[in-house]
């Protein structure tokens, strides 16, 4: 009975070293040169390539907000109010499917301390996309007359309508900053830089949104209001891999 315990400790110690020198073997075949089927040797870059376009939409979210003792009037008011806001951005080029409700809201106001309800004020809010950004400035000013006081310009945001000429000159300075790193990395290890095994572009960025915050158009320059696209940066990254010899 000993000696068969004996023996079966040898055994299990016997399969230990084959198996801890095939793993030997197999460590070893994948740190030696060439691009062997099966070789997992190379040389793996991470890069970033960038480039700069002129935004050409302008989104623009206007709100329209009346106060009346009533709901039914603050409503009825509202609807006048930005059914002539609508109108003048369809009569200024804005297309009908550029043009959308983005919130409707009623609440009642209340008075200060006592907390009894005075009235009620109705916000309706109006997302629209311009694509005439050099217009821009005077289709809100003339959105705003529509409006009156009861205007409020919420927020701008520019983008780019189509991006993918950009995206194209991102990918391929991404790709070329990726080659460059690998033959540093070669040269410097005193390899020969091979074949590229893979290339892996990760999830597109898009560009961060130009963006004006919350206001009244009171706060606004009154004379011609000033819009300014200025431009943007899209990124690509990309991961690639090399050969090495």
């Amino acid at each position: 009975m000993h000696r068969t315990s004996r023996g079966k400790r040898l055994s299990a110690a016997i399969g230990a070293t084959t198996l801890c020198a095939l793993v030997l073997t197999g460590c070893s075949s994948g740190t030696s040169s060439g691009s062997a089927p099966g070789d997992t040797t190379g040389i793996d870059t991470h890069a970033t390539g960038t480039a700069t376009g002129t935004p050409d939409t302008l989104t623009v979210g206007l709100g329209v907000q009346t106060q009346a003792p009533d709901a039914t009037s603050a409503l009825e008011s509202n609807a006048q109010k930005t059914a002539a806001l609508i109108d003048t951005l369809k009569g200024r080029g804005v297309a009908a499917d550029g043009i959308q409700t983005s919130g409707l809201s009623v609440s009642p106001t209340f008075e200060g301390g006592s907390g009894r309800i005075t009235g009620y004020q109705v916000t309706n809010r109006v997302t629209a996309t311009l694509h005439d950004v050099a217009a821009a400035g005077t289709l809100i000013d003339a959105a705003a007359a529509a409006a009156g006081d009861a205007i409020r310009v919420e927020q701008t945001t520019f983008s780019i309508s189509d991006d993918s000429e950009l995206r194209a000159q991102a990918r391929a300075a991404a790709v070329r900053q990726a080659q460059d790193q690998a033959k540093q990395i070669a040269d410097a290890a005193g390899v020969k830089l091979g074949a590229v095994r893979s290339i892996v572009e990760e999830p597109a960025n898009q560009p961060a949104p130009l963006m004006r915050s919350p206001m009244a158009f009171d706060q606004v320059v009154a004379a011609s209001t000033p819009i300014e696209a200025g431009t943007q940066e899209l990124s690509v990254n990309v991961t690639v891999t090399y050969d090495i010899g």
